[in-house]
């Protein structure tokens, strides 16, 4: 099968959207299909090798196409919504186009069918309800006025409706999308991934850990308010046997600043080791340094039911405890007591506590460890692969 994937984004990318489009078109070329991934130019110098970037061997049939666009923001997304439109146009160019460029696919659904491949969109959220909240999930951002909210509203709209294929990341977001839009046809739940393979034989958790080093707490990730990073230091600080490895965070951004700067109010900088932004295919290395991992997302308009996190199959492949945010996207993966704990969102007092069960009982990290690893066979990268390749054979 022919695929076109076409994504808006400079590349390789380090964030979740870069590591989940170049782990999703790897696993569907591995198993035969001839992709194609049409992406922005990458703007660091000298331009890198995505597939060294994320730590991949080169595939044949994966190719990406850089569009050679540049200028200002908007002169660069004009350039690429030109680029996706004419890329689409002809049924015999492709079997099956695929986005989650909520603004492209909106384009793409008014071409006559007979115009185009079948299109298949992936969203990872209410473009509306996510722009409505952006303001209290990152720091600095302006509050969207309404006449956006609406566009973006009228956007998801049309692409559900008009969409050939329809793709969601969990299933509390397809509910979502059926209660405000109506029932449609092909439609599936399809969630991120990981590459668990390659850690398969990682040493339990407590036949590992030895007695002579500080017990460490993990967490991979960006430090948006949205992620609950700020969590993670008053953990610490109500732990003063325990240290922080936060491995993330962008220099040039205000939040690694904002959660050293607790860290240094609460008087326990010296206990955590921030990494800030590493390889992606380095992170799995520096996961199986933590003797629990965090996800300490708080309840907002994405965590609730939208959200995949990466780093939440990471943690479970990496054979350590798992303590989870107890929101309903994490309860369709993590289950309290059997592959994880999960608290209250937004708690420090209960993260704490559970992070101090896992300290103190061994067997009960070993035990929820063991599961989580056997668990996460059912969300490899290439269990992603198979399932989307269901959703697009239904469309031939």
């Amino acid at each position: 099968m022919r695929i076109l994937y076409l994504a808006d984004i400079r590349f390789p990318l380090e964030r979740a959207n870069g590591i989940q489009t170049m782990e999703t078109c790897y696993a569907l070329a591995a198993r035969g299909h001839e992709v194609s991934l049409a992406v922005r130019p990458d703007s660091h110098q000298p331009r890198r090798d995505p597939f060294v970037f994320y730590g991949l061997p080169y595939l044949q049939s994966l190719h990406i196409e850089i569009v050679p666009i540049g200028g200002p923001p908007q002169a660069r997304r004009v350039g690429y919504l030109t680029f996706g439109l004419g890329r689409a146009v002809g049924r015999v160019r492709q079997d099956v186009i695929v986005t989650r460029d909520l603004g492209l696919a909106s384009i793409l659904v008014r071409l006559p069918r007979l115009a185009r491949g079948p299109l298949v969109y992936e969203a990872h959220t209410i473009a509306a309800d996510e722009a409505g909240a952006r303001h209290q999930m990152l720091t600095g951002a302006a509050e969207a006025p309404p006449s956006k909210l609406q566009r973006l509203a009228a956007r998801d709209r049309a692409v559900w409706r008009g969409s050939d294929g329809y793709v969601t990341i969990t299933a509390g977001l397809k509910s979502e999308l059926e209660q405000r839009y109506g029932p449609r046809e092909r439609v599936a739940v399809v969630p991120d991934g990981v590459r668990a393979e390659e850690r398969g034989g990682r040493t339990p958790f407590l036949t590992e850990r030895g007695d002579n080093r500080p017990f460490t707490i993990g967490y991979a990730g960006h430090l948006y308010p949205w992620k609950g990073g700020d969590l993670i230091v008053e953990a610490v600080a109500a732990l003063p046997d325990a240290r922080a490895l936060i491995i993330g965070g962008h220099e040039q951004e205000p939040d690694l600043a904002r959660v050293k700067a607790l860290a240094e109010q609460l008087h326990c900088a010296g206990r955590i080791t921030f990494t800030g932004l590493i390889p992606p295919a380095d992170v799995a290395g520096r996961l199986g340094d933590a003797d629990v991992l965090v996800l300490p997302n708080p309840a907002s308009a994405v965590s609730n039911r939208y959200t995949s996190p990466l780093k939440l199959f990471e943690y479970m492949a990496a054979g350590r405890p798992i303590v989870a945010s107890d929101l309903p996207s994490i309860r369709e993966v993590l289950t309290h007591e059997r592959n994880a704990l999960l608290v209250p969102p937004g708690d420090p007092q209960a993260l704490t506590a559970a992070i101090r069960r896992l300290k103190d009982d061994r067997a009960l990290g070993d035990r929820l460890a063991v599961q989580a690893r056997e668990d996460v066979r059912d969300y490899t990268w290439e269990k992603r692969a198979e399932r989307l390749e269901a959703v697009f054979e239904a469309l031939r």
